[in-house]
């Protein structure tokens, strides 16, 4: 290959040897470049990536209870838009979108987690029933997004916001709505020990709450929390329908 180059120049009048060259310096420069990219870019990848800080928010206290709650999440990386899971630091205003809750003894100094699972927790909230001549009933109510269910690449409350129940020890979760739901608010009725919540369901599958779904409310038991009942029964609603659309 080298002999024919020299050939190719001794052949070639002084202008064209010049061109050739500038041509052959010029591809060299160019697959040199191009080759320096992809090995700087293959050792980006390589590299690992940095994690967020995990930030610890204000301790919750409550006198009913014998745990203090430490929020968690994540330090906040607004310049990463295009990650699948998004968090912010809200928690500091009003408790919503964490990671999980670090349940603390008082007593014996034990803690652990309220979540053995990837989640974000939109909100929680003590409940608490008296009635006469009976202990009093308190628990906590969790709003959690468990997954993208709208599948856009973000966990947000555009997603499914499904309900739990636990003691006030953080153990015993329960679910009490269904999956793709998403709670619009709820009430406690004390002489019923229960609570209702309104939910929104994808009645129509098509992964996303709007004015075309159908609303239902849920009623749980607060003294053996489970999956709620539905009120509003399928022949309600289409009773109710009939009367309207007559």
């Amino acid at each position: 290959m080298v002999t024919y180059w020299k050939d190719l120049m001794n052949n070639c009048p002084i202008w064209k040897q010049i061109f050739i060259a500038i041509s052959i310096g010029t591809f060299s420069c160019s697959c040199e470049s191009s080759v320096t990219k992809k090995v700087e870019q293959a050792k980006a990848t390589s590299e690992p990536q940095p994690q967020p800080n995990v930030i610890y928010g204000d301790l919750v206290i409550k006198e009913q209870s014998d745990y203090l709650m430490i929020p968690v999440n994540l330090a906040v990386q607004y310049q990463k838009q295009d990650k699948s899971w998004e968090f912010s630091r809200s928690y500091e205003r009003n408790n919503s979108n964490l990671h999980n809750i670090i349940f603390y003894h008082k007593q014996d100094g034990k803690s652990h987690l309220l979540l053995n699972r990837k989640a974000i927790i939109n909100s929680f909230d003590l409940l608490e029933v008296k009635n006469t001549g009976k202990a009093p009933i308190r628990v906590w109510l969790y709003k959690i997004i468990n997954e993208d269910t709208n599948k856009d690449q973000k966990v947000n409350n555009e997603d499914a916001v499904i309900g739990y129940i636990s003691d006030l020890s953080g153990k015993n979760l329960q679910q009490v709505t269904p999956n793709n739901t998403k709670i619009i608010n709820w009430v406690v009725v004390p002489s019923q020990n229960a609570i209702f919540l309104k939910v929104i369901k994808d009645s129509d599958n098509n992964k996303k709450f709007t004015a075309e779904d159908k609303i239902n409310f849920i009623r749980v038991n607060l003294e053996k929390p489970s999956m709620g009942t539905e009120i509003i029964s399928d022949q309600i609603e289409q009773e109710s329908k009939s009367y309207i659309f007559k």
